[in-house]
């Protein structure tokens, strides 16, 4: 195969024409479940480490997306719980005790759904943090990628993956190793995860809103915040969830 930018954008239109055509069913029922929520009042949890982060910034506070949607993100633990900078590293999402810590921030309520991102769904922090939800008893949608957790060992003690734990999976559509393009000496280049990734998180969303017209109601979405009354229309319908929303950290 070539590498070029092209070539690149053929795998990416394929990928995204295959992940949209096999996950039609499961992203409806994931918006079943957050559009339950949301009519119990419930916040959308999003959660994701290292480039799954992304996923979670796609899901809360996005301009078009629902307001009560709330990002968890492990500096959580140092701007929110108070430890110092130094806990933060490129490991720390393999350790499952953080899950507990994260869960105790997180401004969360027995109406609460979760959105969780793991491309390999295997790290400790992430697969414990799943169970912390699942014990709870909150619905939780899994996205990852179904061939590169299929290849992994699991680094919880359990042994379980994210997608073991969740109610609805969607598979991002990613290849082992994330990067699509073959390189002549090994490894590869051009990833596609945070893509697809952000393809299904907007195509839930639509879908949650969807359902709740047909409802006739309201959905309280967002405006974004660099137009005329933008701030206005969100301080307002952010005012509903006080307490219980982070834009950020």
């Amino acid at each position: 195969m070539r590498v070029s930018a092209d070539d690149y954008l053929a795998v990416v239109t394929e990928t995204i024409g295959r992940v949209a055509g096999s996950q039609r069913a499961a992203v409806g029922r994931a918006a079943d479940l957050i559009a339950d929520a949301v009519r119990a009042d419930g916040v959308v949890h999003a959660f994701g480490t290292g480039h799954s982060e992304a996923l979670a910034m796609e899901i809360a506070g996005r301009a078009g997306g629902l307001v009560p949607t709330n990002r968890i993100a492990l500096r959580d633990l140092v701007l929110l719980g108070g430890e110092p900078a130094d806990r933060l590293g490129p490991f720390l999402e393999r350790d499952p005790e953080v899950a507990h810590r994260l869960y105790e921030l997180a401004p969360v309520r027995p109406t609460d759904v979760f959105v969780l991102a793991s491309n390999s769904g295997v790290n400790g922090a992430m697969v414990e943090f799943a169970t912390l939800v699942k014990q709870r008893g909150h619905g939780l949608v899994a996205i990852t990628s179904a061939q590169h957790s299929g290849r992994m060992t699991s680094r919880h003690p359990s042994g379980r993956k994210l997608a073991d734990l969740a109610d609805v999976v969607l598979d991002n559509g990613a290849p082992y190793g994330d990067a699509t393009l073959p390189l002549p000496g090994g490894g590869a280049v051009g990833a596609v995860s945070s893509i697809t990734a952000a393809l299904l998180a907007q195509q839930v969303t639509v879908e949650v809103v969807a359902r709740l017209l047909a409802a006739g109601e309201r959905p309280p979405v967002y405006l974004s915040a660099n137009i005329p009354d933008g701030d206005a229309h969100n301080t307002a319908l952010e005012a509903r969830y006080a307490g219980r929303i982070r834009r950020g950290s």
